[in-house]
């Protein structure tokens, strides 16, 4: 089993940045692989960022594309988010997920999920 707790949130204004961490615990993590989604309120929860268990292989949803960079320190068994060129409709709550297989993170399918961390941005 794997143990995922999100930080890194918070309130920014249009144009900034922040980075999203996310720590696992638990078990092997170079043994998962590890994405990012997000929630609006009223929305439903949609696919953000994935890496591959090396950190080799990386994607992203087309509307964060060359804005958020996904990135992970397997010896500090954490992945990052960093979100830059911050824009209102990012506003969301910012889940981690972590599955043996990328497939099944990019698809949502993840077998362990985060609490969340909230990312509010002001126009």
């Amino acid at each position: 089993q794997v143990q995922l707790v999100e930080s890194g949130g918070g309130l920014v204004q249009a144009g900034g940045s922040l980075r999203l961490s996310c720590a696992a615990s638990g078990d092997t993590f170079s043994s998962y692989a590890m994405g990012w989604f997000r929630q609006a309120p009223g929305k439903e929860r949609e696919f953000v960022a994935a890496i591959s268990r090396s950190g080799d292989n990386t994607y992203y949803a087309d509307s964060v594309k060359g804005r958020f960079t996904i990135s992970r320190d397997n010896a500090k068994n954490t992945v990052y988010l960093q979100m830059n060129s911050l824009k209102p409709d990012d506003t969301a709550v910012y889940y981690c997920a972590a599955d043996r297989g990328l497939g099944g993170v990019r698809q949502g399918g993840s077998d362990y999920w985060g609490q969340g961390t909230q990312v509010t941005v002001s126009s």
